[in-house]
């Protein structure tokens, strides 16, 4: 479904920083379109990020999440070029999965 989703993954001190913006209605079946009639509940249901093998986020969610969502979190653990995969499905049966690479920070300029 739609487009693909927006990651950025980077090492920053001890952690990775990762962000993601993931492309969806989130619908929650309350709102109605211009003719008055209620637009279905379309919403993500549960999303897994994978960083080199591990699972470090494996979230359900629901319709009180706003449209085109954006989750950031910290990794500890993660290293420069490990692979960051993102999956989700949502109540429709609609499912997406994209990945990175965790990049280094750049050294700081002298």
């Amino acid at each position: 479904m739609g487009d693909p989703m927006k990651i950025s993954a980077r090492i920053k001190g001890d952690a990775a920083e990762i962000r993601v913006l993931v492309n969806h209605p989130m619908d929650t079946g309350r709102r109605k379109d211009p003719a008055g009639n209620l637009v279905p509940a379309h919403f993500i249901k549960h999303l897994t990020v994978i960083v080199g093998d591990r699972t470090v986020l494996d979230a359900q969610i629901g319709t009180a999440v706003a449209r085109n969502p954006w989750f950031a979190f910290k990794v500890t653990g993660a290293k420069a070029g490990d692979r960051v995969v993102v999956s989700w499905n949502d109540n429709k049966g609609d499912s997406r999965t994209d990945e990175t690479l965790v990049e280094a920070t750049p050294a700081s300029r002298s």
